[in-house]
C-alpha cells in the first residue's frame, strides 16, 4: 500500500458505492481520483447518515483499496455524470471517530478536529490508517 486516504461521504453514499465497488469523492469530481493509484488504501468517514442531514454518525464506514487505476464517469442522472474508481473493500463494522480521537495523528490534540474533515479527499499516514483498521475490524498486515 503506497498511500492511504481518507474520504468524507454520507453513510447513505458509502453504502451505495460499497454495494457496487466504487467510491466517488466530491460530488463526483474527477481530480481528486488522480491522486489515487493502485493498491492505496482507503477510509470512509461519514459525518451524517444522509448527504446535508441532520442525522450526526460521525463514524468510520467503510475500508478498502483502490482496485484499478481506471478512472471512469456514469450516467447517473440527466446532467449528473459523476467520476468514480473501483474500490476492494475490506470486511469490517463501522466505528465512532470518538473512540479514536486521542489516538489519531490526524486528530489527537485538536480540539476542532471536525475543521479537517471539511475536505472530500486527504491523505493520512498509514500509521492513522492501521489504527482505523484495527478498530473497524478490518486488520491489515505490513507491505
Amino acid at each position: 500500500m503506497s498511500k492511504c486516504w481518507r474520504v468524507v461521504a454520507s453513510a447513505e453514499h458509502v453504502r451505495r458505492g460499497h454495494a457496487g465497488g466504487f467510491m466517488q469523492v466530491g460530488h463526483g469530481k474527477e481530480a481528486p481520483l488522480r491522486r489515487m493509484k493502485r493498491g492505496d488504501g482507503i477510509v470512509c468517514y461519514s459525518p451524517t447518515v444522509t448527504l446535508g442531514g441532520k442525522d450526526r454518525l460521525q463514524a468510520f464506514t467503510a475500508i478498502g483499496s483502490v482496485k484499478d487505476d481506471n478512472i471512469y464517469a456514469v450516467d447517473v442522472e440527466p446532467g449528473f455524470r459523476p467520476f468514480r474508481r473501483n474500490v476492494t473493500f475490506w470486511e469490517s463494522e463501522p466505528t465512532q471517530i470518538a473512540s479514536l480521537l486521542d489516538e489519531l495523528a490526524l486528530t489527537r490534540g485538536h480540539r476542532h478536529w471536525g475543521a479537517k474533515f471539511r475536505f472530500g479527499l486527504v491523505e493520512i499516514s498509514r500509521s492513522d490508517f492501521k489504527k482505523i483498521a484495527n478498530a473497524m475490524g478490518a486488520p491489515i498486515t505490513d507491505d
